[in-house]
């Protein structure tokens, strides 16, 4: 089979990696691809979201398969496009991904099928949001209701901050003219639970937990993750089985009932309160950097599976029972103003590329977030010491990372 990946950063990286480990496939292309995973696949200069120079390649090049990244593609239509025109693709319509486009849709289609969530009110009025707030106390949560990278989300431990996100987001517009979600502070333990779903048809993989915040101890603003480790011991598999039955299930059914019934992957980031698990958010397609941890840990060929999800065939997934922990370097500046075009030195082997170039076989930083580092080992010690001995190998002036990824685990 020919496959197309459309995406450039970690996760399809690591996408376009288990692809091709594939005994199915024959030749893999990645649009428009990094520098990393060049080396391979067949990397083409085409935008995520050109639908209509994607489809034509994809014509010209008889691919048999398009599996879509990121969620910019999937918000502008690429699968209601690839639809029309009879070009098998793996993801969400538009109707579909709403589900991640819009934070007050996903909160409706929550209430509407009794899914556990936060209470939250919605505002696009700068004023009324502060009285809210005011009303409410910290800790607070304000959500940016649109696509903002992972970046658009706040947990304000104080009224001035929760006041400082409202400023940034509605009279700013930091992130675009959209309205804001408050939500109630959930406490508890935070996890990522992807399921391959078409329809009501759901299929979970191994749960992931990402640190969000760009410094040791989990200080400094939210970013679009810092690392992440799977499997995740301290939540069990009746609190997984629980979280499936009651919030995966119900949120695919909840989008066929409306209409939207809903292929790809469908992401819950969820978080277990002292009531079980509840919703923080759900993502429309495979978590960054949560699927660099999970699809080095997956036995079976993913090009198979995605396949047996497109025909709705049952089937087990099983993970192997070693470790993955991953450490990102990020340009220094991160997740605000950084600069790129550093020279990367070293050894890459274990390094999904989420942001860099090559020139002259040289490679050099090109985004904020620029490598996630991965270790494997039997344990969470082993796993640790070995992600962080491949972060040692790899230099460059301008990259810092946490080094207290999997911490958690180790207490």
């Amino acid at each position: 089979m020919k496959v197309l990946v459309i995406g450039s950063g970690g996760r399809c990286h690591a996408i376009a990696w288990k692809i091709k480990q594939s005994k199915l496939l024959s030749e893999l292309y990645c649009a428009p691809g990094n520098a990393g995973i060049s080396s391979i696949a067949k990397c083409v200069n085409i935008s995520v979201t050109d639908n209509e120079a994607l489809a034509n390649f994809v014509i010209e090049n008889k691919i048999d398969l398009t599996i879509v990244g990121p969620e910019a593609s999937l918000m502008n239509g690429i699968v209601n496009y690839f639809n029309e025109r009879g070009l098998k693709i793996f993801g969400p319509t538009k109707e579909a991904a709403l589900i991640e486009g819009s934070k007050e849709f996903a909160k409706e289609i929550m209430i509407k099928n009794n899914i556990p969530t936060a209470k939250y009110e919605s505002f696009n009025d700068y004023a009324s949001a502060c009285n809210y707030v005011l009303k409410e106390g910290a800790p607070i949560v304000i959500k940016y209701d649109g696509l903002a990278q992972g970046k658009g989300v706040v947990v304000a431990l104080t009224i001035d901050e929760a006041i400082e996100a409202l400023k940034d987001m509605l009279l700013y517009k930091k992130y675009g003219d959209a309205r804001v979600i408050i939500e109630e502070y959930l406490e508890g333990p935070e996890f990522s639970l992807m399921c391959l779903v078409n329809g009501d048809k759901v299929y979970p993989l191994d749960i992931a937990q990402d640190h969000k915040r760009a410094y040791d101890n989990d200080l400094g603003p939210n970013t679009g993750g810092m690392g992440a480790y799977s499997p995740v011991p301290f939540i069990n598999n009746t609190i997984v089985d629980k979280a499936v039955k009651e919030i995966m299930e119900p949120c695919a059914k909840g989008l066929v009932n409306e209409n939207r019934s809903f292929t790809g992957i469908l992401y819950g980031g969820l978080i277990l309160t002292k009531n079980g698990p509840k919703v923080i958010e759900f993502n429309a397609r495979f978590g960054d950097p949560e699927t660099e941890v999970v699809l080095p840990r997956l036995n079976e060929d993913l090009l198979e599976v995605i396949l047996n999800v497109l025909d709705k065939k049952p089937m087990d997934l099983t993970f192997t029972d070693q470790v993955a922990i991953g450490v990102v370097m990020a340009s220094k500046g991160y997740p605000e103003k950084y600069e790129k075009g550093f020279l990367i030195e070293g050894n890459l082997d274990n390094a999904f590329h989420m942001g860099t170039s090559i020139k002259d076989n040289k490679y050099y930083t090109n985004g904020g977030r620029v490598l996630f580092v991965l270790g494997m080992g039997d344990n969470f010690e082993i796993a640790k010491e070995n992600a962080y001995k491949n972060v040692e190998n790899i230099k460059c002036d301008n990259l810092f990372y946490r080094k207290d990824i999997g911490h958690q685990l180790l207490k």
